[in-house]
Formats: structure tokens, sequence, C-alpha cells
């Protein structure tokens, strides 16, 4: 059985401080997995394990834990300092755009893009050119509502979570901004891709006031980072 492992102390006798490096569940941890490994981090046990309710995790290096929280929650959890560094998708930071985050490293992973989509038997019916108002249902409402304003567009969003694919066929909206990988989920739903906002790929990143706080030990990292890159 792996033992807990000791963390460092502080002369007081409390606990030293530690970095956090914030990641996201799902399919961007499994694509990231390999780069950490290469990168020198080996996490708890149980950290791959899905069914965990654990959190926060133990490295093999006393001086950082790992946190796995939702892919939009990694760019708050180190924007607002709770976590020095983290790995999010491009389209967060897109969203977000918080000026606490620097984004220093693309790391290659995670490949899809911010589309736009509608009903296949409508797409380019109305000619975008001549609308002046249109109803999108995303989880994207920053990056929708600028996409279409540069076109002269005023974007009523309807702020959905998940399931953006239902909107259209339920009257909710008229298209969608979404997150597409492989178009097979808006193939299934009647609805074709008709504009791509941006290419996305995960980024390693860095909150600024740490950088510059604790510049050693995050420039160490980054590093690390830069070295497993180059490694692949």
């Amino acid at each position: 059985m792996d033992q807990p492992i000791n963390h460092k102390t502080t002369a007081s006798g409390a606990e030293g401080a530690q970095l956090v490096l914030a990641l996201p569940k799902g399919r961007i941890l499994k694509e990231v997995s390999p780069l950490l490994a290469r990168a020198g981090i080996r996490p708890a046990a149980d950290f791959h394990d899905e069914t965990s309710r654990r959190l926060r995790f133990e490295t093999n290096d006393p001086d950082l834990d790992v946190i796995r929280v939702r892919s939009f929650d990694v760019a708050t959890f180190v924007a607002f300092g709770a976590a020095q560094i983290g790995i999010c998708g491009a389209d967060v930071l897109m969203e977000f755009d918080y000026p606490e985050i620097y984004a220093p490293l693309d790391l290659g992973i995670g490949a899809c893009r911010v589309s736009v989509a509608e009903p296949v038997g409508g797409a380019g019916a109305q000619g975008m050119a001549r609308q002046s108002r249109v109803a999108v249902a995303s989880k994207y409402p920053n990056i929708a509502r600028r996409h279409f304003a540069a076109k002269g567009i005023q974007a009523e969003v309807v702020h959905l979570n998940g399931a953006m694919e239902l909107a259209p066929s339920l009257g909710l909206s008229r298209l969608i901004v979404d997150l597409v990988q492989t178009g097979s989920t808006l193939k299934a739903n009647g609805l074709v891709e008709t504009d791509v906002i941006a290419q996305v790929t995960s980024r390693l990143i860095v909150n600024r006031t740490a950088l510059k706080t604790r510049p050693e030990a995050i420039g160490e990292w980054l590093s690390r980072f830069r070295a497993a890159l180059a490694s692949a």
C-alpha cells in the first residue's frame, strides 16, 4: 500500500508553502498524463481513480500537490492564486480572459475547435450578413458575443453548460457555439458545423503574481514542462 508523502514544514512547524497544479478532469487529463510523467510528476495512487472523491492529491515531489477540477475551473483557481500552475484549453482562456493568467506553453494536446453549428436543413438559408440579431446556445457566452459582434450581429445567448445540440430542435436557439472534436455529436443531432471560431489546444498556465513572487520555483516547473515537450 502506498504511504502518504510527508510534506516539508517551516521552522514554525506549519506546512511549507507548496505549489498547486490544477488539472482538468476527463479527456484532457488522460492525454496529459504521459506529459506529467515525462516532467517527473507522479501523483498519489488514487489520482487516476475516477470514483475517488478526493480532489487534492500529493505527488512524489513534497513541494507540489495536484488538484483535479472541472476544466473551466482550472483557470479560476489559477487566476485567483488558489493554484499557481494549471493546464486548461485555450477555449477557457478565450472565454474568461483573466489578466492574472500567463500562458507560456502550448502543450499540443486536446486538439479541437470552437465552432458555430446549426440544423442541417436550415444551414445557410439565412445569410448572416442580413441578420442583425441571432439566438445562440452556448457555454461560451463571451466568445459567442464577441464573434457575432465582429460581424455586426447581436447574439442573444442562452447559457447552457451541456446538451447544446438539443437547443435548436427544441426552440431555444437557432445556432449553437460549442467545442467540436470530430463532429460526430453534431451529426447525430442533425447539426452541421458552419463556422470555426478558433482552433484549440491545451496550455500550461501560470498565476502572474506567483511567477513574480516565486520565480525560481515556477521557473523550474516551466523548464521541466518544456523539456517534457521536447522529449515527446
